[in-house]
């Protein structure tokens, strides 16, 4: 029989172990040295926002004008107001407390720019912090930080904050660094718990975990050698260590569950081997497969995040599928049944007799193939039922305000900002960019731009001109009315974009005015997000259908792996916008209803959930195939399959599961959405999918599983023939056992 290239790696490297093993702790070292000698080039703003944010940010960094990092200062007294001179005092007190750092440009007071709350009861300080670009402000801020504190302890009767993109950008760059290293260590020492469980010894629960480990730093060494070409990001760090760690358990996991299973029925060392390369290895190199084409989708949006953190998880998942096909066959081969050291006596006892499926899913397994048409019917309705929120759900670009956890200072300050200046806290930027800035065509022009804004209603002052005239360029500030990210501020933008920009400047020939900001930026990325929907999810399901197609060389069943992950995924939609934007037991998961889903979250769960369901759907439908092939008639087949891989998908699930809810737990909203929504689809795809619905519907259409048209007879087979033939041919020992329970 043809071997298959999950078998000739197996077996290529049970032969040459040494050279396997450290020759991929060669290229592990090798690859992360060079990678942290390197550096990685992150994502710039230009290439991260679509439309005309980006085009803004382009004609800046073509200028070379950085866009300085504001900040502002609330001064705010519940009996003086600002005419009190004590009131005053403490302004000028605070403005000296931060021009003395060293760290900022002039700061503006509020007697100048007129900055005060319709009371007077309030006011804004307002100044930029000192960098070249953000990271180098971010850097600078702390001591402005301080002096503010300062400032607040020597004026007690006064509330002085500060606020603004420096030190909310501090915030967010020590909660990601602090945030990723609790991910890290909470999610290796989860996955190693749960592995012991699984196995019941110590050094076949360690394997996995380290190649998992040792495959994400090799991934992470490459993304960063190769961000001088495709840019990489913080997101797309984080996205690589979930996937990265998920996957690259689960995949061993497969292979050595099935190395042990054929020791155990009684097949020699390197038999057992050689069945576990050309089975589980093939279900891992499908698998693997099919995840790199879902996430390949995710170039088709456009926008240099979604790219960067998609090359990351498809180059951790390359990885974490080469370390499995070729580096554990070589550890498994030295280490013989060595890998069962450290047995721990309770946990293996309870693994051993837990047998074919144990007893929980052989109960829940006879119902189902006794009456397979209303647990198809039942469980349809169960995830119909789980997926309905998601026609109502909304999504938006996250504020500030709703990313960050309830109770933290940052947000308590910009809502009593806020509270005192309504409309955005972050104004929209008109770029201009025109042949002669200078000319008395362009003076007018601008100075017309700003009082047509005030004048709509929906804008207000201050606003602020900054004129580069060596660069012929000017960026005008004009605050929008409305939190920033609601239908007042959209209307606002829609009307500086398309009524006052061409009805003032670009009406000057040679003239370009992009608008950008905070608002404008949510805006543009979620009509890109909305346009590349159909684009992406037609890429993904359209290639995952070719996959299984020549995987299994069945037309139904190709078919049945896209509704049912369509399923999954959608029920999976369904609880993320029932605790996330209706607030459903969100205070399970530490947080409150924010109103909305992050609008890259649906798009980026669907590319993610597509590949990773295909890693249970392809194990147990290769089971199922492999002992149809050898004499049992379907349902007899599909009894097996599923009572043979249901402790290795239930472990892998867990794991799964467990790994996604760390991120769960993490700060940021969008990393909670992330986490919640994939650990919810992998439970209900390894339980209510697995289990009831894809083996009712397997027993349903019997024989016409395996239907392929004669005109589809050409295509190729994807990883080999399967299974080697068991001593000339005849079934394994747990198959003749299944036979005989028909």
């Amino acid at each position: 029989m043809k071997q298959g290239i999950a078998a000739t790696m197996g077996a290529w490297s049970a032969r040459h172990r040494k050279t396997a093993v450290f020759g991929w702790l060669l290229f592990v070292v090798l690859v992360s040295y060079l990678g942290g000698v390197h550096g990685s080039d992150k994502v710039t703003e230009s290439e991260s926002m679509p439309g005309q944010v980006a085009r803004a940010a382009r004609i800046l960094d073509d200028a070379g004008i950085t866009s300085p990092a504001g900040e502002t200062v609330l001064v705010q007294s519940a009996s003086l107001t600002a005419d009190d001179p004590a009131f005053r005092a403490a302004v000028e007190q605070v403005a000296a407390a931060v021009r003395g750092t060293g760290k900022v440009g002039e700061p503006v007071s509020p007697y100048d720019s007129g900055a005060f709350s319709a009371d007077r009861h309030s006011a804004l300080l307002r100044f930029t912090v000192n960098g070249a670009d953000r990271e180098a402000a971010v850097a600078n801020v702390p001591a402005v930080m301080d002096a503010v504190a300062g400032a607040q302890r020597q004026h007690a009767g006064f509330l002085i904050e500060e606020y603004g993109e420096a030190s909310s950008g501090k915030w967010f760059s020590d909660q990601f660094t602090n945030d990723f290293a609790r991910a890290e260590w909470t999610a290796v020492p989860l996955a190693l718990g749960i592995l012991l469980v699984a196995f019941g010894a110590v050094v076949a629960a360690v394997l996995p975990v380290v190649l998992a480990v040792t495959a994400f730093i090799a991934a992470g060494g490459l993304v960063a050698l190769a961000s001088g070409l495709l840019h990489t990001s913080d997101d797309a760090s984080s996205v690589m260590l979930l996937v990265g760690l998920a996957v690259g358990v689960d995949y061993c996991l497969f292979y050595l569950r099935r190395e042990r299973e054929e020791r155990a029925a009684g097949r020699d060392h390197a038999t057992a081997l050689r069945i576990a390369a050309a089975t589980s290895g093939r279900a891992v190199l499908v698998s693997g497969v099919t995840v790199v084409v879902a996430m390949a989708g995710m170039f088709l949006t456009g926008i240099a995040d979604f790219q960067a953190m998609s090359f990351a998880t498809i180059v951790v998942v390359v990885t974490a599928v080469l370390g499995s096909l070729t580096v554990l066959p070589a550890l498994l081969s030295m280490l013989g049944d060595r890998v069962e050291k450290g047995r721990v006596p309770l946990l293996h006892r309870l693994r051993r007799d837990a047998g074919e499926g144990g007893r929980f899913w052989n109960a829940v397994l006879t119902p189902v193939l006794r009456r397979p048409l209303a647990a198809a019917v039942l469980a349809t309705a169960v995830l119909l039922a789980v997926a309905a929120p998601l026609l109502t759900m909304r999504t938006a670009n996250l504020t500030f305000q709703q990313q960050l956890p309830a109770g933290n200072a940052l947000v308590a300050t910009s809502q009593r900002v806020e509270a005192a200046f309504p409309g955005s806290p972050a104004p929209a930027t008109v770029v201009v960019k025109a042949r002669d800035i200078t000319s008395p065509e362009m003076t007018r022009a601008l100075a017309e731009l700003q009082s047509r804004a005030l004048a709509t209603g929906r804008m207000h002052g201050p606003t602020e001109i900054r004129v580069h005239a060596a660069q012929n360029i000017a960026t005008v500030d004009i605050p929008l009315y409305g939190s920033g990210n609601d239908e007042t501020s959209a209307a606002a933008l829609k009307a500086l974009r398309e009524e006052v920009v061409p009805a003032t400047v670009g009406r000057v020939p040679g003239t370009e005015a992009p608008v950008t900001g905070r608002t404008a930026g949510s805006v543009d990325f979620n009509r890109q997000m909305s346009d590349s929907m159909l684009p992406v999810f037609g890429f993904v399901v359209a290639f995952a259908f070719l996959l299984m197609l020549l995987s299994f060389r069945s037309l139904a069943v190709a078919v049945t792996a896209v509704l049912l992950n369509l399923l999954s995924v959608g029920a999976a939609y369904g609880v993320l916008t029932l605790v996330f934007q209706h607030g459903v037991g969100a205070s399970l998961v530490g947080t409150a209803g924010v109103g909305a889903v992050e609008s890259w979250v649906p798009l980026f769960l669907f590319v993610i959930l597509f590949g990773l369901s295909m890693d249970y759907h392809v194990f147990v439908v290769s089971r199922i195939k492999e002992a149809r092939d050898r004499g049992l008639e379907t349902r007899a087949a599909v009894a097996h399959g599923i009572r043979t891989t249901a402790g290795v998908v239930t472990g892998a699930a867990v794991i799964m599961v467990g790994v996604f809810a760390v991120f769960g737990t993490l700060s940021m909203q969008s990393m909670k959405q992330m986490g919640v929504g994939l650990a919810v689809a992998v439970l209900i795809d390894a339980t209510i999918i697995r289990a009831v619905l894809l083996p009712a519907v397997m027993s349903l259409l019997g024989e016409r599983n395996w239907y392929l048209p004669r005109w589809l007879g050409w295509l190729p087979r994807i990883g080999g023939e399967g299974a080697p033939a068991d001593g000339g041919g005849r079934p394994s020992a747990p198959l003749e056992a299944a036979g005989a329970r028909r």
